[in-house]
């Protein structure tokens, strides 16, 4: 794989702007939108909270809308583009996710840090479909340097 520290300084920054929009969104329902944040809700029932139970439906769509972008930059930076470093970017973008959020999210205890079961059962079908989108993004990416 071409320039693998590259490849992950964009997959990292687009990442950490996936997570800001999904943070500002979840602000905005609870400042705007009068909406309960998680602290509100006592970690009872839903216990994330409306506000950020009400975005998990637009994670896949702020996957689907940066990190092609993010992979397009990469690509672009490349002498050329062949499709085994479309896929080892595939593999390695979608894997660093899991590990990420695995370790962020559900093995770092902090005030938004999930249990596994919240995680990886409870935002079903949100989480699989944004990790589908995050092994896709460099494909997408790849067919916009091929068709543009």
């Amino acid at each position: 794989m071409e320039k693998i520290g590259l490849s992950l300084l964009y997959f990292f920054i687009g990442y950490v702007v996936i997570t800001w929009i999904g943070f500002i969104h979840t602000v905005f329902n609870i400042k705007v939108l009068h909406m309960k944040s998680m602290k509100e809700s006592g970690g009872k029932g839903k216990g994330l909270g409306e506000a950020y139970n009400k975005t998990k439906p637009w994670h896949p769509l702020y996957n689907l809308i940066i990190l092609p972008i993010f992979a397009y930059l990469y690509f672009k930076g490349l002498d050329t583009v062949i499709l085994s470093n479309v896929i080892a970017t595939s593999i390695l973008w979608g894997t660093s996710a899991i590990i990420i959020d695995l370790v962020g999210w559900v093995l770092i205890k902090h005030p938004l840090s999930l249990t596994f079961r919240r995680f990886y059962i409870e935002y079903q079908p949100w989480i699989t479909i944004v990790y589908l989108v995050m092994y896709a993004s460099p494909f997408i990416a790849y067919w916009l340097i091929q068709t543009l």
